[in-house]
């Protein structure tokens, strides 16, 4: 059994590690409201912009003119995954569950034969990543100076994307990340954004506007090229904003949990503490009772 003094000890680290973890609740409560509010604010064009894409990439044919980025390479042997994680941790399984996403779709695509890369943005994908797929990873954008995530970390990550998939013979490229439902729940989802998927025929017939024949002004080659490279970041930039609402979420949720945690074990040594500083006391008086009946 542990002395008074180590009790003791121990009570004020556990008590020193709940106001850690009680601050770091209040900094990512504090965070959360504005990246929650940008998350939401990047939706409605995001979903917009891939249904534009998705309908244009259904009334291409596919041919030696058709344009790589939204008709395909024609195959679908090598993969890439673009796994977007946050650079800290004290999260909970946030970061766990976005690698466990990719995992599972990339071990999908090896059991069909299939070739996998990864692609890492944030430092806490990388060492599961490195450790089950030793070969897959082909780099990494580093995170660590992104304090917020800006259109212009998406444009950097999406031209490095578009750069090595016109030129490493990659077929398909998917995004990993962590859809922001609440501060509760943080949705792991795998997107495919290269090449863009066609919407499907009940999609198309929903609507007069979608049986409309697409016109391009003033050239279709010169639109696409703005048009496809242009979704792609914003895609990329949804799931960076996605990421850090759910980041904040899954942390505030976890300091809390902690937080409480830290009380009730401080209550418990507590208790243990108070009954083994009785126990010394009854026992003294024990001695010194019988030593002066000893007189």
């Amino acid at each position: 059994m542990a002395s008074l003094k180590a009790l003791k000890i121990r009570i004020g680290s556990v008590k020193s590690t709940q106001k850690i973890t009680k601050a770091l609740n209040m900094v990512a409560a504090a965070k959360l409201r504005r990246a929650q509010q940008n998350a939401s604010a990047a939706r409605p064009y995001a979903a917009r912009m891939t249904d534009v894409v998705g309908s244009l990439a259904a009334k291409i044919t596919p041919g030696p003119q058709s344009p790589k980025l939204l008709a395909g390479t024609g195959k679908d042997d090598t993969h890439l995954i673009i796994v977007a994680t946050s650079d800290r941790g004290l999260a909970g399984a946030f970061n766990s569950n976005i690698v466990r996403a990719a995992r599972r779709r990339a071990d999908e695509f090896v059991a069909q034969g299939k070739t996998v890369f990864f692609y890492i943005v944030g430092r806490k994908g990388r060492p599961v990543l490195q450790r089950f797929y030793p070969r897959g990873i082909i780099a990494q954008y580093d995170t660590s100076e992104m304090k917020a995530p800006t259109y212009a970390d998406a444009q950097a990550i999406a031209k490095d994307i578009i750069d090595r998939y016109t030129t490493d013979g990659i077929d398909v490229v998917h995004l990993a990340y962590a859809n922001f439902r609440s501060t509760m729940v943080q949705e792991p989802t795998v997107d495919q954004i290269i090449p863009v998927a066609p919407r499907a025929a009940d999609e198309q017939a929903a609507g007069p506007a979608s049986l409309a024949a697409v016109e391009y002004e003033p050239d279709e080659e010169e639109i696409l090229a703005d048009l496809i490279p242009r979704n792609i970041a914003v895609q990329v930039y949804r799931a960076l904003l996605e990421n850090q609402a759910g980041f904040y979420g899954s942390q505030m949720t976890a300091m809390d949990n902690a937080t409480r945690n830290a009380g009730d074990m401080i209550k418990k040594l507590g208790i243990i503490y108070n009954r083994q500083r009785q126990a010394v006391i009854t026992t003294e008086l024990i001695e010194i009772i019988s030593g002066a009946e000893a007189l």
